[in-house]
């Protein structure tokens, strides 16, 4: 018998279930990890909405999708210096916020760096409340240690909470699953347990620094819900040559994911992602295997998937001082 095989007295280890999911006319919603929150199974991602030349072009993707039942909004304090946010806020006039999921992410690592960038994407945003705020970037193995220390972000945003400007708290990261795992760890040390996680899931990440193997399971066992993110790698996938865009996305629906983050900078772009939910059926295992046996020698150095093995897509990299005060260290 070939090594590794599963006799037929060995049990199959089971995939993590996707949360409890009902449909509603051409959308998909997903139940966000523990909370009652129902949300659309595919989100509009911020950075691409701050691409269009003129703003009106983005409000109108944006009041499109939502028209279209797309409720998770994604974003960024930090998205095109505000841009985005700002885009964003004008988008969810006239009755168009009380229709959504509204999320964005802060840089910050000190109290004072995070409830600063808290309180400008409430006003960006032009909004009371944001239903979900994330710290952003935790892709160092400090970055716990600093969020959580005394007088670090968690305390902004703890008490954001308790003040009522945000309703949950999470992260996001996108180099390596062992700091997810790590920052997980720290929050629990502190009492904390957060209400989502965001990562990049895709085709590629399977086979190389797997998030999907590393992280989602845990997510899935404490109840955290699960934002994928990346399911193209921003067109870094799509180079590989190794799968479509249809199967990036539906590799990526078909994960434990809540929501399916996606870059969505056209009309077209929108549509695709709208015929995707619309048709959505789960991938079978003989799918699943076929598509990652294409998919495995493009993945095994991290090539397509950049956003793990540089800096090259790391913000905080390039601006530390969006992070705040710097650590004085020993002395």
């Amino acid at each position: 018998m070939a090594a590794g095989a599963v006799t037929a007295d060995e049990p199959k280890i089971a995939a993590p279930a996707r949360p409890k999911e009902t449909r509603k006319g051409d959308m998909l919603y997903r139940q966000l990890g523990s909370t009652k929150e129902e949300v659309s199974a595919i989100g509009l991602g911020g950075h691409h909405i701050g691409r269009q030349k003129g703003e009106k072009d983005s409000i109108a993707i944006i009041r499109s999708a939502i028209d279209a039942g797309i409720t998770f909004m994604d974003n960024c304090w930090d998205y095109h210096d505000g841009g985005s946010e700002i885009r964003m806020g004008k988008a969810l006039k006239d009755g168009y916020r009380k229709k959504v999921f509204l999320m964005t992410k802060i840089d910050g690592r000190t109290k004072k760096a995070a409830a600063e960038q808290i309180d400008e994407c409430l006003k960006r945003l032009q909004a009371d409340v944001i239903d979900l705020v994330q710290h952003h970037e935790i892709i160092r193995m400090e970055d716990p240690d600093r969020i959580f220390v005394a007088g670090g972000a968690q305390e902004a945003v703890d008490a954001a909470k308790r003040a009522g400007k945000i309703r949950y708290v999470g992260f996001t990261g996108h180099k390596d699953p062992a700091v997810h795992l790590r920052m997980l760890e720290v929050a629990k040390e502190h009492g904390v347990k957060f209400d989502t996680a965001q990562m990049p899931l895709n085709v590629l990440d399977a086979h190389f620094r797997s998030f999907e193997k590393q992280v989602v399971p845990v997510l899935v066992k404490e109840g955290v819900g699960v934002l994928g993110m990346k399911a193209l790698g921003d067109g870094l996938v799509l180079k590989s040559k190794t799968a479509t865009p249809v199967e990036c996305l539906q590799y990526a629906l078909s994960l434990p994911t809540s929501v399916v983050i996606t870059g969505i900078d056209s009309m077209a772009i929108l549509k695709q992602a709208l015929d995707l939910a619309r048709t959505f059926k789960p991938l079978t295992e003989k799918e699943t295997a076929d598509l990652l046996a294409k998919t495995k020698s493009a993945a095994m150095k991290g090539e397509f998937e950049r956003f793990k093995t540089t800096n090259a897509f790391d913000g905080t990299a390039k601006n530390p001082s969006w992070l705040g005060e710097h650590d004085k260290g020993p002395g």
